[in-house]
């Protein structure tokens, strides 16, 4: 099937990508846009893995107060330069991983953030409880390591499930931000304040 401008259009308008990408991709995949976006996307995260190794030195700072004043999240999102800094959609990134703490209330940033106390408390009742199911003692260490990822996904925030997409990760919709704007994107510091909290 012939590629048409439009779907070059169409594409980039999804994924970001160049047209060079976009018109290869397309060709690839006989025109079918689900799937050049999806590889598109594969290729992207390939790429963010190769430039999370450098320096991100620029940034913007997000921020997010509730509607009832009664929420309000900073976060520092730091990238490569100044101008990727001033582009619109990495502000707007910033903005909506400010909603997200806002709404999630991530504690930590990663899972190397955790303490080692709390991480054992928690496979500690987690084996409790496997043991209480009845679980065969030799597949409890499997079954204790298998729910602590759900664990880590309620409170470190790379691994929450994004509150605007839940098919997809902080860390994903980072790394999609960084396949994008081709430079290295950190979240750095964050901080949430509640009323009453």
């Amino acid at each position: 099937m012939p590629v048409t401008m439009d779907d070059v259009k169409k594409l980039r308008a999804m994924t970001g990508a160049g047209i060079a990408d976009v018109k290869k991709t397309l060709d690839e995949t006989d025109g079918n846009i689900e799937k050049a976006a999806a590889l598109l996307r594969e290729r992207g995260i390939a790429k963010a893995a190769k430039k999370a190794d450098r320096e991100a030195t620029e940034g913007f700072i997000g921020s997010y107060i509730h509607h009832n004043g009664k929420i309000a999240t900073l976060i520092e999102l730091n990238c490569e330069t100044d101008f990727v800094a001033r582009n619109e959609k990495f502000q707007e990134l910033a903005k909506n991983i400010a909603i997200h703490i806002a709404m999630a209330n991530p504690q930590y940033k990663s899972r190397e953030e955790v303490p080692e106390e709390m991480v054992n408390a928690e496979k500690a009742v987690l084996a409790k409880q496997a043991t209480e199911e009845g679980k065969p003692a030799n597949v409890v260490d499997k079954i204790v390591e298998g729910r602590l990822g759900k664990f880590y996904s309620e409170i470190v925030l790379l691994e929450q499930s994004y509150i605007k997409d839940d098919k997809m990760t902080i860390e994903q919709l980072v790394k999609e931000a960084i396949a994008t704007m081709g430079e290295n994107i950190q979240i750095g510091s964050f901080s949430r304040i509640a009323i009453g909290q």
